[in-house]
C-alpha cells in the first residue's frame, strides 16, 4: 500500500482546495465558479458579525472579488448568465452547482414527512398548509414565508424566540424546500424568496432521477476530489452522508480506481487518494479561514492534518470563551499559524481585532507581518477603513505593531 507522508498529505488537500493555485489579479464570475468546484459547496450560516459564511471562502481562495458575483451566479437567472449555484442541504445549508441538486434527491425523499420532529408534528396538525403554501407561491412567484403567511392571512404568533418561536407557514415553508418542492429563487436582506424548484432550476436537472445508490457514490467522488486525500469519516462528513452509505459506496470508488486506499504516517484511519489528485511542492501565501470553510468545517479532520484543535465559542458564556465569538484560523504557508477573533465594526469603520493567539512553535514575528496584510486585504475586501486589534491573546502586541 502507498504510504504518504502527513506534510504530503497536507499539501493535497490544500491543494485540492485551491491553495495551489495563482490568485487572479482581478477576480471574474469565472474564477468564482472554478473556486466553487474546487470546494463543491458553500456553506450557509446566519451569522454575520465579520462577513456571511458563504462569501469568505471564495475571497480566501481567489482574493478580492466582487460579492456581488456570488449573488448573481446564486440568486438571479438570465439567458446571458444562467443560475449556476443553488441552496439546498449539502453539508448543512449550502450552496452547490446547481447540476448537482438531483443527487440530493434522495435525502429530499427522506425528508418529505419531516427534516425534524417538529416539523413533522407541524405538517400532521395542519395538514393542509403545505397544498396552501404552494398555490399562494404558484399564485404569486417568488416569495418570503412571511409574505406567505400574509397572503393567507394566518396570525402570526408571539414569539418565543429565535428557533422555536417560528410560525408553521415559515415550517412548512421550510420543509417544503427540504422535500424539494421548493427552492429558493433570491436573499433579500438574507430572508429567502421560495419559489417552486421547476421554476428556480432547469427542465433538464429537474427532470433527472438518479438512484440513490448512484447519487451516494457521485457525492463521495466528489467529497474526494474535494478533499484531494481523507478517511471514510472525511469523505462521509461531507455531503453528511451515514456510514451505510458511504461505505459502500467507497468500495465501488477504490474498484473503479477513483479511490486508492493509502496509509498516511500518524493518521489512525485508512485513508483514500482521488484519482487525478495533485501534490503541490509547496503551498505559499497566507488566508483567514472562516469556521465554515470546508478545510476547518470538520473538526476532527482539522486536527488530524493541522494538529488544530478548534471549536466554535458563539455559544459558550464570553467569560470562558478560550479564543474568541467568531474566531478566523489564518492558514500561512500550509500550516494554521495562528486565530484571530473578528468583527466587521461598519459605526467605526473597521475591521475588528479583540483577540489573536499564536499556535505552538510559530515564531510571533513572521506570523504578525503576514497576518497584519491579510487584515488589511479582508478590510479592503469589506470596505472597511481601518484594522483595529485589541489586546488579548499572545500575538495581538507583535501583530499591532505590523498594522
Amino acid at each position: 500500500m502507498q504510504e504518504l507522508s502527513a506534510d504530503t498529505a497536507r499539501r493535497i488537500a490544500l491543494g485540492a482546495q485551491g491553495f495551489a493555485d495563482a490568485r487572479p489579479a482581478a477576480p471574474t464570475r469565472r474564477h468564482l465558479l472554478k473556486a466553487v468546484q474546487r470546494t463543491g459547496l458553500l456553506q450557509i450560516d446566519s451569522v454575520s458579525v465579520a462577513v456571511r459564511a458563504h462569501y469568505m471562502p471564495v475571497f480566501s481562495r481567489i482574493g478580492a472579488y466582487d460579492r456581488s458575483l456570488l449573488d448573481a451566479a446564486s440568486w438571479r437567472h438570465t439567458a446571458a448568465k444562467p443560475r449556476a449555484l443553488v441552496e439546498y442541504w449539502a453539508h448543512e445549508a449550502a450552496l452547490i452547482p446547481v447540476e448537482d441538486w438531483p443527487l440530493l434527491r434522495w435525502r429530499m425523499r427522506r425528508f418529505e414527512g419531516g427534516r425534524w420532529a417538529g416539523a413533522q408534528r407541524v405538517l400532521e396538525r395542519n395538514p393542509t398548509l403545505g397544498r396552501d403554501v404552494l398555490d399562494v407561491i404558484t399564485e404569486v412567484g417568488a416569495t418570503s414565508a412571511g409574505e406567505v403567511e400574509r397572503h393567507l392571512e394566518l396570525e402570526v404568533r408571539e414569539r418565543g424566540g429565535p428557533w422555536w418561536g417560528r410560525s408553521d407557514t415559515k415550517v412548512v415553508c421550510e420543509q417544503l424546500f427540504s422535500a424539494g418542492a421548493l427552492s429558493v429563487d433570491k436573499r433579500v436582506g438574507f430572508t429567502r424568496h421560495y419559489d417552486l424548484a421547476e421554476r428556480v432550476l432547469p427542465p433538464a436537472v429537474v427532470a433527472t432521477r438518479v438512484d440513490e445508490a448512484d447519487a451516494v457514490r457521485e457525492l463521495v467522488r466528489r467529497s474526494a476530489r474535494a478533499l484531494g486525500v481523507g478517511t471514510e469519516t472525511d469523505l462521509r462528513d461531507y455531503y453528511r452522508l451515514s456510514p451505510t452509505q458511504s461505505r459502500p459506496a467507497i468500495a465501488d470508488l477504490v474498484d473503479e480506481g477513483a479511490l486508492t486506499p493509502v496509509a498516511v504516517r500518524g493518521w489512525d484511519e485508512q485513508a483514500y487518494l482521488s484519482a487525478g489528485a495533485r501534490v503541490p511542492r509547496a503551498i505559499r501565501g497566507g488566508a483567514l479561514l472562516c469556521p465554515f470553510d470546508p478545510v476547518v468545517f470538520f473538526r476532527p479532520r482539522a486536527e488530524r492534518i493541522f494538529d488544530f484543535h478548534y471549536r466554535l465559542e458563539i455559544y459558550t458564556p464570553q467569560h470562558k470563551r478560550v479564543h474568541g465569538y467568531y474566531v478566523f484560523p489564518f492558514l500561512l504557508d500550509g500550516r494554521l499559524v495562528a486565530r484571530v477573533d473578528l468583527k466587521a465594526d461598519r459605526a467605526a469603520d473597521a475591521l475588528r481585532v479583540p483577540a489573536a493567539h499564536l499556535e505552538p512553535v510559530h515564531e510571533s514575528g513572521p506570523v504578525a507581518d503576514a497576518l497584519a496584510v491579510a487584515l488589511r486585504d479582508m478590510a479592503d475586501w469589506l470596505g472597511l477603513a481601518d484594522v483595529v486589534v485589541g489586546e488579548r491573546g499572545d500575538l495581538a502586541a507583535p501583530l499591532a505593531q505590523c498594522i
